[in-house]
């Protein structure tokens, strides 16, 4: 099992801005869980980019 370092090492290769996919395996969470999260309002803030959701680094370490 990968520690949270090396999840947001992974994570972060690249654009700071996260998909759902990549956000939720930097939290250590499902991918439906931070949808489910988006839906109801308790999750990180996202932003949207045209159709697709994304999320920024800093956000989801706050």
């Amino acid at each position: 099992m990968t520690d949270h370092g090396t999840r947001a090492a992974e994570a972060r290769k690249g654009s700071p801005f996260l998909s759902t996919q990549q956000a939720a395996f930097y939290l250590g969470l499902s991918a439906r869980t931070l949808e489910k999260m988006r839906l109801t309002g308790n999750g990180p803030r996202f932003r949207k980019h045209g159709r697709y959701v994304r999320y920024h680094i800093a956000d989801l370490d706050a």
